[in-house]
């Protein structure tokens, strides 16, 4: 007989076969392939994967000497590297739809105080990694560069390789837009109850160092860019303690 004290289970009766899960993880798995390959197919007819490769490169090809050109060293890069950055910016360009896909997969098996806290992060994390990744183009490399070629000695011809400056801004994109989270894993660390906010007041020293070293070591050799870096982490740090205080109180699970 059931106690009638007791508080039931929101996901109680919701629970599915191993089978079926594998199933809807096939299935959302497939939506995302197909969401990236429409994406694709757009980019590849317009602009174009040499279109989107120039635009990739605009920012030094600005900073280059008069008749300087960026060069392929291989055989096929012409073709391969404009085609990986088809790739890349599809699956850019369809983060959000498939980390709705993601969400969709997880949601049914969390409770309604963890989906407050999910889908919000998830959101945030998306577009504070599309921030990250436009600063370091229109801000870093507008910087960055410049310095770069004052320092180039008068007798060296500048002509770099167009697979090396992807391999570069890959980078460069995955650096500043990582450092970008920087909210999202303060959240997540002070709901998991790793530490608390008064720890994390008190560990700024810390992290104001720790950025510094990575900011570094990631970005290229001019102070403009190290600063560009770990300035936004050391405002982020702070918007990541003021909004784990939200979220601890607006996720706490609920009273049995």
């Amino acid at each position: 007989m059931t106690d009638p004290t007791k508080k039931d289970d929101e996901l109680a009766g919701t629970e599915q076969p191993f089978v079926q899960h594998l199933i809807e993880l096939r299935d959302r798995l497939l939506r995302a392939i197909y969401g990236i390959a429409a994406v694709f197919t757009v980019l590849v007819f317009y602009p174009g994967p040499s279109k989107l490769y120039d635009l990739l490169a605009m920012p030094l090809v600005k900073t280059l000497p008069e008749g300087s050109h960026m060069i392929a060293v291989g055989v096929v890069s012409p073709f391969l590297v404009p085609l990986k950055v088809s790739v890349m910016a599809a699956i850019a360009l369809a983060l959000p739809w498939i980390l709705y896909q993601v969400w969709a997969f997880v949601a049914p098996g969390l409770y309604k105080h963890e989906r407050r806290l999910v889908l919000p992060l998830v959101a945030a994390s998306t577009l504070l990694f599309y921030l990250g990744a436009a600063f370091c183009y229109f801000f870093v490399f507008g910087q960055a560069f410049p310095a770069i070629q004052k320092m180039a000695p008068a007798s060296v011809a500048v002509s770099p390789d167009i697979e090396a400056y992807l391999d570069f801004v890959i980078t460069m994109f995955i650096a500043f837009g990582v450092a970008f989270e920087v909210p999202i894993a303060v959240v997540i660390l002070a709901r998991m109850g790793v530490v608390t906010i008064a720890q994390l007041k008190s560990f700024r020293t810390y992290f104001v160092v720790g950025a510094a070293a990575l900011s570094g070591l990631v970005t290229p050799p001019d102070p403009v860019s190290m600063i560009a870096l770990l300035v936004p982490m050391c405002l982020l740090y702070e918007v990541g303690i003021l909004a784990a205080q939200v979220f601890i109180k607006h996720t706490a699970a609920p009273e049995e």
